[in-house]
């Protein structure tokens, strides 16, 4: 099978589209023939091996697994010992290791059935990016009807489910994001969006309940400006460049602060669960949720598609397809 690998760290030079042994499902395991992949900001970091952390789980000089790609959509092709929650040919999708393949084995608890009126390129865009933005508002945010939310980067790949799901939840959503998605974030739900070119959210004299924010392109005394005097802020990623920590440096300076004031600054990993996926599969098939997305590219382009998602203006999410792609 054709699969996206690399053997050391660095841009996405690195990768390479080569032809390697399809796996076989371990117990507990499908083996999914992916139709459709998307690309997240930890693709990139794992690729360049930074901030250096990270290195401590990927491996410290060069890759462990030289493979990336976490978010996919496919069907099933066969199943392993004890597996029996889906049959061959059943559309799914989740999370699994080594997504940017034509193949790939995911654990029978981290993907569900595709709802019929999903496309595969939309159900791959949602795992890493929904999980991100419903964790964060439902558990960290506590997020409830009447709340008023504001979503920094509300047209990127977090940002663009955050603003949808807080509206579900029945908040009143204000988005942030630049000129050209201004109508965009509108049209996916925001009550108010704030063109950051013009106007900066942190000096309006306005105050939220909620902050969820993607960028981390404010100091904290300046978004704790912009919150109630009880408000919470969430950090998801942020725009710390630095090699040893990277956005991590961001999160732990919110975690160092947090006990000393009355604001909840909390730092936010997403994790991925069967429930939660089965929430969202239930909201992407009643219409209340549908993924952006900025482009799609094929496999072999994947070098490309996560320059794109580098470059910091991707509107949504990136995706890559598989489509009709042999058996071997």
């Amino acid at each position: 099978m054709k699969a996206i690998v690399y053997a050391e760290y660095g841009p996405p030079e690195v990768l390479s589209l080569s032809e390697i042994e399809r796996p076989a499902p371990g117990p507990g395991e499908v083996l999914i023939r992916i139709r459709a992949a998307s690309v997240n900001p930890i693709d990139w970091h794992f690729m360049r091996g930074i901030p250096y952390a990270m290195r401590l789980q990927s491996g410290l000089r060069r890759p462990k697994s030289g493979r990336l790609g976490y978010d996919m959509a496919g069907t099933v092709e066969a199943a392993g010992q004890g597996a029996a929650r889906f049959n061959a040919g059943d559309g799914v999708f989740g999370s699994c290791r080594g997504a940017f393949a034509e193949y790939a084995c995911a654990s029978e608890n981290t993907v569900v059935h595709k709802p019929a009126n999903v496309t595969f390129e939309q159900a791959a865009a949602v795992p890493v990016a929904a999980l991100s933005a419903l964790q964060a508002l439902r558990d960290k945010g506590r997020i409830r009807p009447g709340l008023k939310v504001l979503i920094n980067g509300a047209s990127g790949g977090v940002g663009t489910f955050a603003v949808q799901l807080a509206r579900v939840y029945g908040a009143e959503v204000t988005g942030v994001c630049s000129s050209r998605n201004v109508d965009m974030v509108r049209s996916i739900g925001a009550d108010r969006v704030v063109d950051y070119t013009r106007e900066d959210f942190t000096r309006a004299g306005l105050r939220y309940d909620l902050i969820l924010d993607t960028v981390g392109n404010h100091s904290l005394s300046d978004r704790r400006r912009a919150l109630t005097a009880d408000g919470i802020l969430v950090l998801v990623g942020g725009s710390e460049t630095g090699r040893l920590l990277g956005p991590m440096a961001g999160m732990l300076k919110a975690v160092a602060l947090s006990p000393l004031v009355k604001q909840k600054l909390l730092p936010f990993l997403a994790r991925v669960n069967r429930d939660d996926l089965l929430a969202l599969k239930e909201l992407l098939g009643a219409g209340r949720v549908t993924p952006v997305i900025d482009r799609a590219y094929p496999l072999g382009d994947v070098p490309q598609a996560i320059r794109h998602l580098e470059g910091g203006h991707a509107r949504g999410k990136i995706v890559i397809t598989i489509p009709g792609h042999g058996e071997a």
